[in-house]
């Protein structure tokens, strides 16, 4: 009875792409690859489920500090009356 071995084909640079069950078993090379080539995505069944970026990353996210009314206030259409005060309705009675 022959062994049929699985040849293990390496992650190049640009990909970007692991499933999940490689993400775990070479974890280390993943963090390794993050911090180099940039955020990672993991699949499970074929779908993206996750993404990993570095810790630089996500404080840089954190520290852009711009609110949603910043970025209301940044609007390319100041002229624009929108509306969007709250509504004061307290909805609907429901029989439990």
């Amino acid at each position: 009875m022959s062994k049929v071995r699985k040849k293990r084909t390496r992650f190049k640079k640009t990909d970007r792409v692991w499933q999940l069950q490689e993400a775990k078993a070479r974890f280390s090379e993943l963090v390794t690859e993050v911090e180099r080539d940039g955020y990672q995505t993991i699949t499970k069944n074929g779908h993206p489920v996750a993404v990993i970026i570095s810790k630089k990353e996500f404080e840089k996210m954190q520290s852009s500090g711009n609110s949603l009314l910043d970025f209301f206030r940044q609007s390319p259409f100041p002229e624009l009356d929108l509306d969007i005060k709250r509504n004061k309705d307290i909805g609907r009675d429901i029989e439990l």
